[in-house]
């Protein structure tokens, strides 16, 4: 987000910093490892950037999301989009789940020990068998008496490795379709609760995204998060955020790639001269500006509309499949321009390239993006 105000600029700064020193020393390794050591979560929730939109007294900050917002730019500018992503998820998704659904005792055992970092949120939709089609859910949730008793097994769980509490969607009602789903608050370490592995994937290596198993758990029946059968209904209004969090971290990645890229064209000599001074280097450049600025102002823009409570979902699907389209074709020009050496992994438009294929598949496919805009021009 584009803004000059000085406790934000302030702010911003110190996530610099933050990452500067306690990320990007080991960024490396943990993507060799293929996972973020969960004391970096600790770490992070003693520097206030965990949940920083939440009010104080449930352990966040009390200030804006531009604030939250800022901590992904910054981690998605600096080619982590590993921790961004699980950022993302932890903060801006699950936290604001339990903020504005959860109960008062949902919200005070949850949301301060995920601020400190000490819980690790995810979100369980996605099955072997359902991925985009939520309603096609077979996870299922059993009434008896004051408690629920699920099963089933989700998969592609980012958080999943170090999840102390996952937010489940089972089918409580398994005749009612969309209307049969519900949410609920998983305490990890409940019997019956398991991880499968931790997954191997094309990009985000340090992101641990998991499969999770449940067997025959007990939930207790305050556990239910918004009531039975409001599980979709909750996830759709929930969406534009999720969907507003992958746009930022699109445009803010394509901007920290292309500042990496300009630099390394002017270093970089073909012909006797550097190859910024070539002009196929040059148009490219000019392209990928161009491309980044004009989604920038319209993020910015839904970013505002987010905060006055006016962001559709129209407008949302709007931002993901254009800012994560965008991130794809600026991460392939740049990636060019670095020649032999953008296919190495030690140079940063590799990672980047291969970390922003993820974005246009989750958060909704683009393919569904384009789905709801149409039905809000055409209907169904």
């Amino acid at each position: 987000m584009t803004d000059h105000n000085s406790e934000l600029e302030q702010f911003r700064d110190m996530v610099r910093r933050f990452l500067d020193k306690e990320i990007k020393p080991h960024y490396d390794l943990w993507e060799k490892e293929g996972i973020i050591p969960k004391d970096v979560w600790l770490k992070m929730g003693e520097n206030g950037l965990l949940c920083v939109d939440q009010p104080e007294d449930l352990g966040g900050s009390g200030v804006s999301y531009l604030y939250s917002m800022v901590v992904l730019e910054e981690a998605s500018r600096a080619n982590f989009a590993s921790l961004a992503t699980g950022l993302s998820v932890h903060s801006d998704i699950v936290a604001p789940y339990v903020l504005h659904i959860g109960t008062d005792a949902q919200r005070k055992q949850w949301l301060p020990k995920m601020a400190s970092g000490e819980v690790v949120g995810a979100i369980a939709m996605t099955e072997p068998g359902a991925g985009s089609d939520l309603q096609a859910i077979r996870t299922s949730a059993v009434r008896d008496g004051d408690h629920y008793v699920l099963n089933g097994s989700k998969t592609f769980i980012t958080n999943g490795q170090h999840a102390g509490m996952v937010i489940v969607a089972a089918k409580t009602d398994p005749t009612a379709g969309a209307k049969g789903v519900s949410l609920f608050l998983v305490d990890m370490s409940l019997p019956g609760c398991a991880r499968g592995r931790n997954l191997e994937k094309m990009g985000l290596h340090a992101q641990d995204t998991s499969e999770l198993f449940f067997d025959n758990v007990r939930l207790p029946a305050d556990s239910l998060l918004g009531g039975e059968g409001r599980g979709f209904a909750i996830m759709m209004n929930e969406l534009p955020r999720e969907r507003l969090n992958l746009s930022a971290c699109a445009v803010a990645s394509a901007e920290g790639l292309l500042a990496a890229t300009i630099a390394y064209t002017q270093e970089r000599k073909a012909f006797g001269k550097p190859i910024s001074q070539l002009q196929n280097t040059r148009f490219v450049l000019a392209t990928c500006h161009t491309d980044i600025a004009i989604n920038r102002a319209f993020v910015d823009q839904c970013v505002r509309q987010y905060m006055e409570g006016k962001l559709d979902a129209t407008q949302a699907a709007t931002a993901k499949m254009a800012s994560t389209d965008m991130q794809g074709r600026v991460a392939d020009a740049c990636l060019q321009l670095f020649g032999g050496y953008g296919y190495m992994l030690e140079y940063p438009a590799a990672r980047a390239y291969v970390d922003a294929r993820i974005q246009r598949i989750y958060g909704g496919t683009n393919e569904i993006m384009k789905e709801v805009i149409a039905r809000s021009l055409v209907g169904r």
